[in-house]
C-alpha cells in the first residue's frame, strides 16, 4: 500500500494529490489513505498536507523499505523479493534459512540491525541499528563448489563501482574480502554455500558496509582499520541510493558470471581498482606466516604471490587472511 501511494505522489509531484483521488486510485478508504501516509512520514518522508488540497510529496526518505526499494529498483530478478528487518541476528543466517526453505535466486535480506553480525573466519562485525548497509543476496548459479569465490568477486567488483559512482571517491578491493576507502576498511563481503560434492545448492553473498557509523561506535581495536562514509564525508550518505546502485551493478556481473559464464569484466575490475597488488603482504593461513609480493590476479579471482625466492604460487582465498606490512593496506 506505501508503494501504490508513493507511486502516485511522485506522479504529481509538482502539485498536490486529494485524499479522495488518491482513495479511488489505490481502490481504499481515505482513512487508510491517512494512515499510510503518516507511516511515510516516520520513514522520514517529508509530505505536505493542505486543507481542500490534499498531499505533496516534498522530500523523498532515506529507508530501506522494500516497499520503497522497489518502487526504484529496475532489476530484471535481484532484489525483485526484497526483505526488511528491524533487527536480526544475522541477515546470511535469515537469508540461509529462507533459501533452504525454497526462497527464489535474487531474493534480498535486509536488516536495519544485526546483533551477530559476522565477517570472515569467525570475526565480529558491528552492526549498529540505521547506521548502514547490513544485506545479503540469495543465488542459485549452476556451478561447482570450487567456483564459489568467484561470487566475492563478483560483489567486490559489483560494491566498488557502485560507491565509485555515487560517491565519486577513490574506492579500492582488498583482496579478497574488503572494500577500502583512505586506507580503511568501510564494508567487508561474507559468502557461504550449501552444496553437495559436486553440486552446489544455493550461495548466500552477504555484506556489511559502514554507511553512517559514528566513529566513535567503533571497538577500539578496529578504529585504525575501520571507517564509515559519514566520518570520511562529514555527513550522512543515502543508504536508499547506494543500496539500489549496488543491487543494480550485481545483477550486470553475476549475470554475466552466471548466464554466459564470463567473469573477465568482474576479474578485470578487481584488478583495476585492487589495493593488494603490487605490494609486499603478509599472508597468515592457519600453518605459517610469511611475506610475500602480490603480483597478480588468475582469472578465476585468486591472488598470485612472489616468494623472495622468486617462486610464484597461487593463494586459496578461504584458507587465509592477507594483511599490509605497515598499515592495513
Amino acid at each position: 500500500m506505501k508503494k501504490q501511494i508513493l507511486e502516485v505522489l511522485r506522479e504529481h509531484k509538482d502539485t498536490f494529490v486529494s485524499g479522495e483521488d488518491l482513495s479511488k486510485k489505490i481502490g481504499v478508504s481515505r482513512t487508510a489513505v491517512w494512515k499510510h501516509m503518516k507511516q511515510l512520514k516516520e520513514d522520514g518522508y517529508q509530505i505536505e498536507s493542505v486543507s481542500r488540497k490534499g498531499y505533496h510529496l516534498v522530500k523523498e526518505g532515506d529507508t530501506l523499505d522494500p516497499n520503497v526499494l522497489e518502487v526504484d529498483l529496475k532489476n530484471e530478478y535481484i532484489g525483485k523479493k526484497i526483505y526488511h528487518f528491524e533487527s536480526v541476528d544475522s541477515t546470511n543466517n535469515v537469508a540461509k534459512k529462507m533459501a533452504h526453505e525454497g526462497a527464489i535466486e535474487g531474493t534480498v535480506v535486509i536488516a536495519e540491525e544485526q546483533t551477530k553480525g559476522r565477517g570472515r573466519l569467525g570475526r565480529e562485525w558491528l552492526s549498529p541499528k540505521g547506521d548502514g548497509i547490513w544485506m545479503s543476496i540469495i543465488l542459485r548459479p549452476e556451478i561447482s563448489p570450487s567456483e564459489a569465490m568467484i561470487i566475492t568477486q563478483v560483489t567486490a567488483a559489483a560494491i566498488t563501482l557502485a560507491m565509485r559512482k555515487i560517491l565519486h571517491e577513490d574506492i579500492g578491493i582488498k583482496w579478497p574480502n574488503d572494500i577500502v576507502l583512505h586506507k580503511k576498511k568501510v564494508c567487508g563481503i561474507l559468502t557461504e554455500m550449501s552444496a553437495e560434492l559436486d553440486s552446489m545448492n544455493f550461495i548466500v553473498v552477504g555484506m556489511g558496509v559502514n554507511a553512517n557509523v559514528d566513529i566513535e561506535d567503533f571497538p577500539e581495536e578496529v578504529k585504525d582499520k575501520a571507517i564509515s562514509m559519514k566520518t570520511y564525508f562529514g555527513e550522512a550518505v543515502s543508504r536508499k541510493d547506494l543500496t539500489m546502485q549496488i543491487l543494480h551493478e550485481f545483477e550486470a556481473l553475476y549475470s554475466d558470471f552466471a548466464k554466459n559464464g564470463d567473469i573477465k569484466k568482474t576479474i578485470d575490475i578487481c584488478k583495476k581498482y585492487s589495493v593488494t597488488l603490487g605490494k609486499r603482504v603478509k599472508i597468515i593461513s592457519r600453518q605459517k606466516e610469511i611475506e610475500a609480493e602480490a603480483i597478480d590476479l588468475t582469472k578465476d579471482g585468486q591472488l598470485l604471490i612472489r616468494h623472495d625466492n622468486g617462486e610464484i604460487e597461487e593463494v586459496l582465498s578461504g584458507e587465509v587472511s592477507v594483511r599490509g606490512l605497515y598499515e592495513y593496506v
